[in-house]
C-alpha cells in the first residue's frame, strides 16, 4: 500500500471513529473533543520523544519518560519548558491517562480537567504562556452533551481516548508530525464541510491555500514572515510550511482571529504541524479595530480569506479615517461591507518587496461608492498586480464564484493581469475543487504575465481608470464563444433545397390524389 493509500485509509478511519463516537452530539460541537484529544496525544508523544532522545544520546538507551515517576521527572521541568514551552508529568501523559481510564470511571472527567490545567499552567510566566493559555478551553469534560450522568460522560470520554489512541499515527516515525498535522487538517475540513455556512468562516480548502501560497512565494527560496489577519484555523499560514518547508519561514507565522474557538484551533494546528511556540504568534481580537502585530509589520508574505461583506465600525468611529492603514485612500470601506478595509490593512502592512494574495467577495471588484474610490486609490498607485476569477462552489458554505486579488508595492509595469479561471476545476463530491493541473495552469499564467485568448489579459491601469476602475475579470477577458458556427450562405442554400424538395413532394402528392379521385 502506498503512502497516499495509507493516508486515505487513515482518513476514513478517523472520520468513521469521529462519527461513531459523537452519538447525539452534533458534529460541530463534538469536533472540540476529537481535535482536542488528538492534540493532547500529540504533545504527550512529542514531549516524550524529545526527552527520550536526549537521554538516549546521553548513553541511557533503556530510558522511557512515560515510565518515570513524577517526583523524579520534576527535575527536568525548567530546562524542558525553556525548550518546548510546556511540560507534562509522566502520570499526565496521554498514554498513561488512556491506559488507566478503566480504573477511573467515576473521576476521569476530573482527571482530564486537572491534566489540561496542569499543561496550560506549565507555561505560566514563560514566553510560551500566551500560546498555551486556554488551549483546552473548548473541551468541556463536564458537559451534559456527553451524557446525563458523570458515569455516562466518563464512558464517552474513555471511548474518545481509546479511539484516538488506536489511530496509527506513530508507525511512521520519520513522518510522525506530518501525520498528526494531516489528520488534524482532514478532520477540520470534514467538520467544515458539514458545518454549513459557518464552515467557510474558519477553513480555506487546501488546494486554494496552495494556490495562494505559490502566488505569494513565486521564485523565492525562503521568506521572513508570513501573515494572515483573519487566520481562521491557520491552514493558509501552514501551507507555507508545506510548500517551502517550515525552516524556510525564517521569522515565523503571524495571524489574528476574532473567534475564540477558531483561535484555539489555529494555535493547536501550529503545534500539530511541529511549529514550536517561538515560531508563531497567533493573536485573539478584531484585526480592523485592534490589530495585534504593529511591532512585527511589515510582512513580506500575506495571505488571507477574510470574512465576506461583514459589518464594521467604519465612519461611525472618527478615529479610523486617521488610522495610517485606511487614511491613504481618503475614505473608509462601507460600514456594511468591510472587505476593502481588510485589503487596505494588508496593503499597509505589506513589505515594499512583498506580495499579498487575498480571497475576496466578487462585489468588491465592481461596486460603486466608497469601494470604487478605494479601488481608484489602489489602481492609481499601481498596487494591484493580478485579479483572478475563481470557479464557483469552491468554499464551504459559499456557492458563489469568489476572486483573488494580488497586491504588490513594487511592480515592473503599470498594468493589471486579469485571469478567468472560472473553468479551472474538477468535481469533488458536491463541491468543485482545484486539481494540481488547475493550480499549475493558474500559477503559470500569473508568473508569465502574458495575454492568453479567453484566459488572461494584461490591461493598462489607464484603461481600467477609463472603465470607472471596474476590476471585474469579465470586463477585460473575452469569453470564448463555444456555440456552433453557422455559415449563412450555406444555411440559405439548404433552406432553398428543402423548399424545392417540399414543392416537388406536394406536386407528386397532388397527382396521386387526383388519380385516386378520378377512379
Amino acid at each position: 500500500m502506498s503512502k497516499e493509500q495509507e493516508r486515505a485509509e487513515l482518513h476514513k478511519t478517523i472520520w468513521a471513529i469521529a462519527e461513531e463516537l459523537r452519538g447525539s452530539v452534533t458534529g460541530w460541537d463534538f469536533k472540540s473533543y476529537v481535535l482536542g484529544m488528538l492534540f493532547y496525544r500529540f504533545i504527550s508523544e512529542n514531549l516524550t520523544n524529545y526527552i527520550n532522545q536526549g537521554e538516549w544520546k546521553a548513553g541511557n538507551p533503556d530510558f522511557d519518560y512515560a515510565k518515570l515517576d513524577n517526583q523524579t521527572a520534576e527535575y527536568g521541568r525548567e530546562q524542558t519548558v525553556q525548550s518546548k514551552g510546556f511540560y507534562i508529568l509522566p502520570s499526565d501523559l496521554f498514554e498513561n491517562v488512556q491506559q488507566n481510564a478503566p480504573l477511573h470511571q467515576e473521576d476521569l472527567n476530573e482527571i482530564l480537567s486537572r491534566v489540561f490545567k496542569n499543561i496550560e499552567n506549565s507555561a505560566l510566566g514563560e514566553e510560551s504562556e500566551d500560546d498555551f493559555k486556554g488551549l483546552f478551553a473548548d473541551i468541556d469534560v463536564n458537559s451534559n452533551k456527553l451524557g446525563s450522568t458523570v458515569l455516562k460522560r466518563n464512558e464517552r470520554l474513555a471511548k474518545i481516548l481509546n479511539a484516538v489512541a488506536s489511530l496509527k499515527l506513530g508507525d511512521y516515525q520519520e513522518n510522525n508530525n506530518d501525520l498528526f498535522g494531516d489528520a488534524y487538517e482532514y478532520l477540520i475540513a470534514m467538520y467544515a464541510s458539514n458545518a454549513g455556512k459557518s464552515g467557510g468562516e474558519f477553513f480555506t480548502p487546501q488546494e486554494v491555500s496552495e494556490l495562494l501560497a505559490k502566488i505569494v512565494i513565486g521564485d523565492k527560496t525562503h521568506i521572513n514572515k508570513v501573515y494572515d489577519p483573519a487566520c481562521g484555523s491557520g491552514s493558509l499560514l501552514l501551507k507555507f510550511a508545506k510548500v517551502l518547508g517550515k525552516d524556510k519561514v525564517r521569522q515565523g507565522f503571524f495571524g489574528q482571529e476574532i473567534n475564540i474557538t477558531t483561535y484555539n484551533l489555529a494555535r493547536i494546528n501550529m503545534f500539530l504541524h511541529d511549529i514550536n511556540y517561538e515560531k508563531f504568534d497567533i493573536a485573539l481580537g478584531d484585526t480592523l479595530i485592534e490589530p495585534h502585530h504593529w511591532d512585527d509589520e511589515p510582512f513580506d508574505a500575506i495571505v488571507s480569506n477574510p470574512p465576506y461583506s461583514i459589518k464594521w465600525e467604519g465612519d461611525n468611529n472618527p478615529l479610523l479615517i486617521n488610522d495610517p492603514r485606511f487614511a491613504p485612500a481618503g475614505i473608509l470601506a462601507p460600514k456594511s461591507k468591510a472587505d476593502l478595509a481588510f485589503t487596505m490593512h494588508m496593503l499597509h502592512w505589506l513589505a515594499t518587496d512583498g506580495t499579498a494574495a487575498i480571497v475576496e467577495f466578487p462585489g468588491v471588484l465592481y461596486r460603486g461608492g466608497a469601494e470604487q474610490k478605494i479601488r481608484q486609490y489602489l489602481i492609481d498607485n499601481n498596487y494591484v498586480d493580478t485579479v483572478i476569477q475563481l470557479p464557483a462552489n469552491l468554499f464551504f458554505g459559499v456557492t458563489i464564484a469568489t476572486c483573488i486579488i494580488v497586491l504588490k508595492k513594487s511592480k515592473a509595469d503599470n498594468a493589471v493581469l486579469f485571469i478567468d479561471a472560472s473553468g479551472q476545476f474538477v468535481k469533488g463530491g458536491n463541491k468543485n475543487k482545484l486539481s494540481e493541473e488547475n493550480i499549475a495552469t493558474i500559477y503559470q499564467a500569473v508568473k508569465q504575465r502574458q495575454n492568453q485568448p479567453h484566459f488572461a489579459e494584461l490591461i493598462e491601469n489607464k484603461k481600467i481608470g477609463e472603465n470607472d476602475y471596474n476590476l471585474s475579470v469579465s470586463s477585460y477577458v473575452e469569453q470564448e464563444d463555444t456555440s456552433e458556427k453557422v455559415d449563412i450562405s450555406e444555411l440559405n442554400a439548404r433552406i432553398a433545397n428543402i423548399v424545392k424538395h417540399q414543392s416537388e413532394l406536394r406536386t407528386a402528392i397532388d397527382k396521386i390524389v387526383a388519380e385516386i379521385e378520378g377512379k
